[in-house]
C-alpha cells in the first residue's frame, strides 16, 4: 500500500524532530569527552560517507553505463557542481564545524533556543530575499509565538551569556550554524532537490573539502587533534550517531520535510525541538528546570498549529 505525500512528510517530521533532540544532548553531552569539535565533524562526515558514497555511485551506475556524464567531484557527488558547492558548503561543510565548536563554548540551554529554534525566523528571511515568498497570516502568528516560546525557554541564559566568559562565542556560532541551516533548506527548494540526492551531495562535498583539509593541518600540528587519544569506541559511536543518524537518517527526512511542506513551514515544525532537547537537557544533563521551560513549549506548540495549519488542511483536501 502507497502512502500519501503528506503522510510521508509527517513521518519525516516525527524523525526529525527525534534526531535533531537527541543531537543536541548527545553534541553537548561530548563536550566532556576526549574528541575535540573537529574530530567529531571528521567523524560525522567519515560515518556519513561510508553509507551515502558508495550509494551515490550504484544510484548512478546505470547512467554512466550508457555513457552519459552525470554528477561532480569525480562521481562521488549526484548533483551538477555549482548546486553540491552551494549547498554542501552550507549544509554539510559549516553547519556542522560551527555547531560543534559552539558545543564546547555553550550549553545544551543556549543551543536549544539558538539553533533550531531560529531556524523559521532565518528562514522566511531568505525565502523572502530570495525567492519573493510572502508571509501569511497564520504563519507570522505562528512565528511570533515560537519566537516568545523560544525566549521563555533560554532567555535567561542566553542575557548571562554576555556577562563575561567565552559563552557568547558559542551563542554566535549557534546561530551562525542556524543559518547555513536554513540557506541549505532554502537552496533545496530553489532547485527542488530530492531527498536522497542531496543529502549525497552535502557529504560528498564535506568529505573532498574538509577531511584532507583537516588531515593535512592535523598533521603539520596546526589544528589540535585527540583523535589518537580518544577510544575506539568514542570514535565508532561519533562515525555512528552523527554521521549514520544525523546526517544520513535525519538530511533525509528533513529535506523531504522540505519537499512536502516548503522550508518556512518544515522549520517551524522542527521548532519543537528547543523545548524537548531542553527537556532531554534536564534530563540527562542535570540542567535546572524552570517554570519558563512549560511555558515556552506550550507557545511553541500553539505556534506550530498555527504555522502549519492551512498547509495540512490544503494537502487533506487535495488527496484523491
Amino acid at each position: 500500500m502507497a502512502f500519501s505525500q503528506l503522510t510521508i512528510g509527517r513521518l519525516a517530521a516525527v524523525i526529525t524532530v527525534l534526531i535533531w533532540t537527541s543531537f543536541i544532548i548527545v553534541a553537548r553531552a561530548s563536550a566532556s569527552h576526549v574528541l575535540l569539535p573537529l574530530d567529531i565533524a571528521c567523524a560525522r562526515i567519515l560515518g556519513a560517507s561510508s553509507v551515502l558514497l558508495p550509494w551515490a555511485w550504484w544510484l548512478m551506475r546505470e547512467a554512466r553505463q550508457r555513457g552519459e556524464k552525470v554528477g561532480s567531484l569525480l562521481g562521488l557527488s549526484p548533483l551538477p557542481l555549482h548546486i553540491t558547492v552551494q549547498a554542501g558548503l552550507m549544509g554539510g561543510f559549516l553547519y556542522a564545524v560551527l555547531a560543534y565548536i559552539g558545543f564546547f563554548y555553550a550549553p545544551a540551554g543556549h543551543a536549544s533556543v539558538l539553533m533550531p529554534g531560529s531556524l523559521p525566523l532565518w528562514t522566511s528571511l531568505l525565502m523572502w530575499l530570495f525567492l519573493r515568498e510572502k508571509i501569511g497570516m497564520n504563519r507570522a502568528i505562528g512565528l511570533v509565538m515560537i519566537v516568545c516560546g523560544d525566549v521563555l525557554v533560554g532567555g535567561m541564559s542566553l542575557l548571562k551569556a554576555f556577562e563575561g566568559g567565552e559563552v557568547w562565542i558559542g551563542d554566535l556560532l549557534f546561530m551562525t550554524a542556524a543559518f547555513c541551516w536554513s540557506a541549505y533548506s532554502v537552496t533545496v527548494r530553489r532547485y527542488g532537490l530530492d531527498a536522497v540526492r542531496a543529502t549525497m551531495a552535502i557529504t560528498a562535498f564535506a568529505l573532498v573539502s574538509f577531511v584532507p583539509a583537516y588531515a593535512l593541518l592535523v598533521n603539520f600540528n596546526v589544528l589540535p587533534s585527540h583523535m589518537a587519544q580518544a577510544a575506539w569506541s568514542e570514535i565508532v559511536f561519533q562515525a555512528v550517531f552523527q554521521g549514520v543518524g544525523s546526517v544520513v537518517i535525519s538530511g533525509i527526512t528533513f529535506t523531504q520535510m522540505i519537499r512536502t511542506f516548503g522550508p518556512v513551514k518544515s522549520t517551524m515544525i522542527t521548532a519543537v525541538v528547543p523545548g524537548l532537547s531542553a527537556l532531554g537537557a534536564v534530563v540527562f544533563l542535570g540542567e535546572p528546570l524552570s517554570w519558563n521551560l512549560w511555558a515556552g513549549l506550550a507557545l511553541v506548540t500553539g505556534g506550530i498549529l498555527f504555522g502549519v495549519r492551512q498547509a495540512v488542511v490544503k494537502s487533506s483536501l487535495l488527496k484523491p
